[in-house]
Formats: structure tokens, sequence, C-alpha cells
């Protein structure tokens, strides 16, 4: 059985979902979701023909570029480049006016990568639109910091609000595993109250690369209290720009704080979230403080959650002993780390989509004998396929 995995954008599942239920016109459903009736249309298409993986962002770059600049223009803009090799494009671009060419700065930029004459720390450009959600504890982003130049297995454990850039915690785990991880989380959670949605890299402990799913223990105990999970794309740290940036200041007041190499102690890392939280202004928003934007969330954590209620009238099947699921006689195997859980099928045609709790977690294929993973969304970012993976116990 053939099976891959990709990252896909909910919002489009959601629609073509409901588009194919009928029970809203298409130009009603289109002014909800705030998209127009050729584009409703497209996703409707691209899922009959391709399923899941059809509803993908698809690349707009082009094929072919008729407009690429005269090889004379491009030689000179190397020439130059080679001439002053510390000048970038903005320079170069007054120097090549002077000579009576009028080439904009960002063609001059793109022959300099294609020629490899940009360092590699230097060529991605400054985004220009921030994307942040709508109110505090919507989303919170969580990652480890890099522990180069911390002289531990791992930096400390981050978890950023979103909306706010509230630093909700920060400490030391001393390494990747889940249960130290789980224990930080839950006194977040006790402390914090529990977001909408959380945002994590493909790693350890909230992914496992060599399990067919991904899924781990540590991901299923946050489904259960509800929390939407979501992915950054795979090689895409940028996906996850505000603990990043949290990353940086952290290392910068480290730098120029502490005097030893050896990684600081719980307590300084208290003192650096106070300040943070508290004193320092943040240009993002308005030289307003994080403390002073966020809030608790009034979703409260829950030791023991009951079991996930599905929709009144939802075809609902229970997970076999090795997380396996038999429609028809067929076994499909859907995930380990959800064995003996309660899921939700929802048909499309011919093609099954799983939902645990909120979450989408497999698309399956009974035609083509297909099973597709569904590893959580951030903007459709591409996807990623392995066969022959294991599907291993977490």
């Amino acid at each position: 059985m053939a099976w891959g995995t990709v990252n896909i954008d909910e919002q489009r599942m959601r629609f073509v979902i409901l588009a194919r239920q009928r029970e809203k016109t298409m130009q009603q459903l289109c002014q909800e979701f705030e998209i127009s009736r050729p584009t409703g249309y497209e996703w409707l298409r691209r899922y009959e023909r391709g399923g899941i993986a059809g509803v993908v962002e698809k690349s707009r770059r082009p094929q072919h570029s008729p407009q690429r600049t005269e090889d004379g223009i491009e030689q000179r803009v190397v020439e130059m480049r080679q001439e002053r090799p510390d000048w970038g494009a903005k320079k170069l671009r007054v120097l090549l006016r002077r000579e009576g060419v009028e080439v904009p700065r960002i063609t001059i930029h793109r022959i300099l990568m294609r020629h490899d004459l940009v360092r590699r720390q230097d060529r991605h450009r400054a985004a220009v639109k921030r994307f942040e959600r709508n109110r505090p504890n919507e989303l919170w982003q969580m990652d480890f910091k890099g522990p180069m130049g911390w002289n531990a297995p791992t930096g400390p454990l981050s978890v950023l609000d979103d909306h706010s850039r509230y630093a909700i915690t920060l400490a030391e785990t001393g390494s990747t595993r889940a249960e130290p991880v789980r224990e930080r989380l839950q006194e977040a959670f006790e402390r914090c109250g529990v977001p909408e949605g959380m945002l994590m890299h493909h790693g350890t402990p909230w992914w496992n690369m060599q399990a067919a799913a991904g899924w781990t223990w540590l991901t299923v105990w946050l489904m259960k209290q509800g929390i939407e999970l979501h992915f950054s794309g795979y090689r895409h740290p940028q996906t996850q720009g505000k603990v990043e940036r949290f990353h940086g200041s952290l290392e910068a007041a480290r730098r120029k704080r502490v005097e030893s190499e050896n990684e600081p102690p719980q307590s300084w890392y208290d003192a650096f979230r106070q300040e943070y939280n508290q004193e320092r202004p943040h240009e993002a928003l308005g030289m307003k403080t994080p403390a002073s934007v966020w809030c608790p969330s009034e979703r409260r954590y829950q030791t023991n959650p009951a079991a996930w209620e599905y929709e009144a009238g939802a075809e609902v099947r229970r997970l076999g002993s090795q997380g396996q699921l038999t429609i028809e006689g067929k076994r499909w195997d859907i995930s380990k780390a959800l064995t003996g859980e309660w899921v939700q099928l929802i048909r499309m045609g011919e093609r099954i989509l799983v939902y645990y709790c909120r979450s989408l977690v497999r698309e399956l294929d009974p035609p083509h004998q297909r099973s597709t993973t569904v590893d959580r969304w951030w903007g459709g970012s591409g996807s990623e396929k392995c066969k022959g993976c294991p599907e291993t116990d977490l």
C-alpha cells in the first residue's frame, strides 16, 4: 500500500468538505471563507482530481523567464561586483545608471544570486509583511533554543504567544525527551490556560520522523486538550519567526550578561523572561510590553480530559491495538500513537478523511490503495513524501 505525507492548509480542506456537503451555496461558502468563486471551484476541482495532495498550494514560479536580463548587462553587473565585492545591488544600480543603463535593484540582486556572488547569510530579504494571530492564546509557538554556544545538549524550551510575543515558558529541560517537555507544558497550562493551537517543527519530541504517521504520545496528549497542532514547513524555520527572534534576543543577552560559557541557571531564565514580558518594549507592538497585550486563556487545563465528543451523527470508529482501522475488510494503519482512540470518518466520494479530535490525521484512498498522512498545516508550504518508513511504536 503506497502512502505519503503532505503539509496542507486546513482552511482549504474545511471548504472542500462543506462544499461537498452542499448545505450552503457556493456563493455563501466563498463569502464565508473570503475567497472568490473561481478560487472555490478551483480548490474543489483540485481535490476531486488529486485528493488532499491536490489541495496543496502550487508554486507560482514561472517555468520560463522571457524578460531575463540581456547577457551583456548581466555580465557588466558581475564585473562591477567583482571590482567592488562589498557593494550591494543598490549601489551597483547607481553605477549602471551612470552608464546609461536602468536595471531594477531586485534584478541586480537576482543576477548576483545566479552567479553565487551573495553571501549565504545575506540571501534572505527582510520580511515586508508580518503574520500574527488576532488575539492572545489563539496560537503558541514552541521550540528549543539551539545548543550552539550554550555548552549543553540543548538550549531551553521556549513557548511564545503569537499575538503578544509574551514568553509563556522559558525553561531548561536537559534534553528533548517527551516527559520533561510534558511537565513544563502542563505547568504552563495550569498557570496560563490552554491555547487554541500550537506551532512547532518536525522534530523530537512532538514528531517522529521514523514513524509513518509521525505522531507521538506527546502530540496525542496535546490533542486531547482540544489543541489544534500546526507544524512548520520542512526546512523552513522562518515559519516560527517569532520564537526564533526571541531566541536571538536571548542569545544576545546571554553574551553580554553572562560571563561563563556554561548554560545559565533556571533563575537566570526566569529573570530574563520577567524582564522580556514586563519591561522590554517591543517594536512590533508599538513599543508596548508583551505583558500589556497578553492575557491568560479562559480554556482551563484538564488533568483527565473526557473522551472527545464528535458531532452528532458522525461516523466514528475505534482504532485497534496497533492503531489500525478496518474498512470493508481492508486494514489501514493510522498511527500506533493513537492506539485504542476514537476517530471520525468523513467520506468524500471514494476517499475517506480520518479526524482525531480537531485534527485531520490521514486521508484514505481505497480504490488506489493509498494512505496519505497529514502532518498538519501552516500555510500549505508543500509536501514531503517518504515511502517505506516503518510505523514504529512511540
